[in-house]
């Protein structure tokens, strides 16, 4: 029993072999472990404790850890083993596992380096600057430490190449949000937003992972010139959906739908006889129709445009033209407003003098003056 032991103790070992091993020192520049099976002591390099430049051996290992090792070399008074050839292994079949399943796993930045990022999976993974956010980041300084998610987008183990992204996850999560939310959106809701970016056409607004389009005819009641006359990048605002085309992810949004209407209070804002200047929009056969606010257009009837007689509206009047109007009618309910222009005008003179009697006559009937004639005729 005890010769068997003894040659369980001295076998012989063969590079690749796989052995464990305590740590029983740690020096600046390798590790000192007992092989389990071996008399000889069994020594890590630096080199091979981790995927990564480490500057210390303290950084990864300490004394009474136990470790999955190689044999990597044969020595007379010691055997020069690996730790990093294992866990790259081990870590290598995992990471094709996780490139085949396309999943998203955690993972600490482990350093900052000049095109990226590096993170130590067992092996090394690097992660391209343009490959970190969804966006463009000037420095990656304060990512180191950092846990981040990450996919797998590239692997090729007999180049050791590994790259990761964050980026693609980011992109990943925002495809899933915009589903949801496309989903579940109904024509007519109102809801908050956030205007992202500004067209000569428009605004698109962020609705919570779906940028709608705010039409430049749909930002105000008021004439838009521009569409930066009314909002700006990074602003919150309200919109009502007006329709939503799931199959191209198109939203169709309004701002002005959800501001007070033009006709809202128009009893207060044009009440009967006030006077108004405003601007001929439309010249139809019966008169006019005359904005008087944005969004609100009341009928100047042919018959109140003018003291002379018309034979259309075109004789006197002009698309664009400003003109004075006082207010005849108001039917809210209706949205209708009855102007007139000639009732703020003066009346020409009458050029047909009509015969007025005296005012000492006036009263009188004519039956009345014949009746008094004939009485002074009797007299006679």
């Amino acid at each position: 029993m005890t010769e068997d032991m003894n040659q369980v103790e001295v076998r012989s070992f063969s590079e690749n072999d796989k052995v464990k091993g305590t740590v029983t020192k740690v020096e600046e520049k390798q590790v000192l472990v007992s092989i389990e099976g071996s008399k000889l002591d069994g020594i890590i390099p630096i080199s091979e404790l981790s995927s990564l430049h480490i500057e210390q051996a303290s950084d990864v290992v300490n004394e009474g850890d136990v470790l999955d090792l190689v044999v990597t070399k044969i020595e007379e008074e010691a055997l020069i083993v690996s730790k990093r050839k294992v866990d790259a292994e081990k870590a290598w079949e995992e990471m094709q596992r996780r490139f085949e399943d396309n999943e998203i796993f955690e993972a600490e930045v482990s350093d900052v380096v000049k095109g990226g990022l590096v993170i130590d999976l067992g092996v090394r993974g690097f992660v391209p600057a343009s490959l970190v956010e969804d966006r463009y980041v000037e420095d990656f300084s304060d990512y180191k430490g950092k846990t981040l998610t990450f996919k797998i987008v590239e692997l090729d183990r007999e180049k050791n190449r590994l790259i990761l992204s964050h980026r693609a996850v980011l992109e990943s999560q925002k495809a899933n949000r915009k589903k949801q939310v496309l989903e579940s959106i109904e024509v007519g809701q109102v809801l908050e937003g956030t205007v992202q970016r500004l067209t000569d056409f428009g605004a698109f607004v962020d609705i919570g992972g779906v940028d709608g389009l705010v039409h430049i005819s749909q930002l105000s009641y008021e004439h838009v010139a521009m569409p930066s006359d009314v909002v700006k990048e990074g602003d919150k605002v309200k919109v009502k959906v007006l329709s939503v085309d799931r199959d191209n992810e198109r939203v169709s949004l309004s701002i002005k739908e959800t501001l007070p209407g033009p006709w809202s209070n128009i009893d207060e804002k044009a009440p009967l006889g006030s006077i108004h200047t405003g601007t001929v929009k439309r010249i139809v056969s019966f008169g006019v129709f005359v904005e008087v606010f944005p969004g609100v257009e009341g009928l100047v009837h042919i018959s109140q445009i003018s003291h002379k007689h018309i034979g259309t509206p075109h004789e006197v009047l002009k698309e664009g033209q400003e003109v004075k109007v006082k207010v005849l009618d108001v039917n809210a309910s209706e949205q209708r407003l009855s102007l007139s222009i000639k009732e703020l005008e003066e009346a020409p003179a009458s050029e047909n003098h009509d015969f007025e009697l005296p005012e000492e006559t006036k009263g009188f009937s004519l039956g009345d003056m014949i009746g008094d004639k004939l009485k002074s005729l009797k007299k006679d």
